[in-house]
């Protein structure tokens, strides 16, 4: 009767025989690609030998290079994990600024935190312990951010069926946080706009007709300076939002093809003193050469500008700190007077 076939991943009886130097300690093992192959491993005693064997299978990768057992660290099975990341953005499944956050989150807290741990350590007790230490000293936004990239690297070793079940599922929810943004009230969109004309640096920035765009279309940063000529309807008095702008490591700045979720591809109606500066500043534009396809808020080159730069002077500048900065395009001003008698500027123009 023929001798059972090794189960996948297993070793069957080890063997010894004496060396010139100790003992050498062999034993047949299936690797994961089914191929059954002898392995040997050399120690001054018996007991060694076996060992350095043992150890030897505990790490074994053999031929497949890329595969994921039970054995595999964490730390490796991210190295895998964000490959797959990588290849989404670049069939654009996923944001491209989704790298960043993962690598971030990856390598600040996820592989110091539990990179050494084997796939098969990775239990729902040990990752609840690392979660919620997580969540106490740096925040829930963070280890929110944390979970989702174990999931996805331990989601990624159950179909490779390292696993049985993905065991970030089973660990605690974190909730979100209850601050809700609280826009500006009138007064301090005054006191904001009276700032901001006062500071010289502001001024060189052109944050006080950015300002007054954000207060008129309720956009984010990002959203307002990936805003093109060409997506101004100066006849209907609307405005597309239809991109943002995000820096991506390794490609500098980019105009992502959508803001941040889906509802937030619109098209928003704008106040009449709205319409009367983007006018100017398109005659201002026009005068410069600059085409339909150029941003309304450029850099002095013509170019997009970085939001974090933008948010960064807002916050250096002592007179406009004091303020929410992240709150000031929560709440449009006015939107009760958009005429529709302006023109769009046509083919002419470009």
């Amino acid at each position: 009767m023929p001798r059972p076939q090794l189960e996948i991943g297993t070793y069957g009886e080890i063997r010894y025989s004496a060396t010139a130097k100790g003992w050498r300690a062999r034993a047949l093992f299936r690797d994961f690609d089914g191929q059954t192959r002898e392995v040997e491993r050399s120690g001054k005693t018996k007991g060694k030998a076996a060992q350095r064997l043992r150890d030897a299978f505990l790490d074994w990768t053999g031929s497949t290079t890329g595969e994921i057992t039970r054995e595999t660290r964490l730390k490796d099975l991210a190295d895998v994990w964000m490959e797959q990341v990588r290849q989404d953005v670049r069939e654009g499944i996923k944001s491209p600024t989704t790298i960043n956050t993962y690598e971030s989150v990856l390598k600040r807290h996820v592989i110091p935190g539990t990179g050494e741990l084997r796939v098969r350590e990775a239990t729902v007790m040990r990752l609840d312990r690392f979660l919620g230490a997580l969540q106490r000293t740096v925040g829930a936004s963070t280890a929110k951010t944390a979970r989702t990239a174990l999931s996805g690297m331990l989601g990624l070793a159950a179909r490779y069926d390292a696993i049985d079940s993905n065991p970030t599922r089973d660990t605690r929810r974190i909730p979100k946080s209850k601050k809700k943004p609280r826009a500006l009230d009138a007064e301090e969109r005054t006191k904001w706009l009276a700032r901001v004309e006062a500071s010289e640096k502001a001024q060189r920035w052109d944050l006080p007709d950015l300002s007054r765009f954000m207060m008129a279309a309720g956009v984010r940063v990002g959203e307002a300076l990936a805003t093109f000529w060409e997506d101004v309807d100066f006849v209907e008095g609307t405005i597309d939002i239809t991109h943002t702008v995000v820096r991506v490591k390794g490609e500098g700045l980019l105009r992502k093809p959508r803001p941040k979720t889906e509802s937030s591809m619109r098209a928003l109606p704008l106040p009449s003193w709205a319409l009367a500066l983007l006018e100017r500043r398109w005659a201002e534009a026009k005068a410069d050469g600059r085409p339909l396809s150029s941003p309304i808020f450029a850099s002095t080159t013509g170019t997009l500008r970085d939001p974090n730069n933008v948010l960064r002077v807002l916050r250096e500048n002592p007179g406009i700190r004091r303020l929410p900065v992240a709150d000031v395009a929560q709440l449009p001003e006015d939107h009760g007077d958009c005429p529709r008698r302006r023109g769009r500027p046509d083919a002419a123009d470009r």
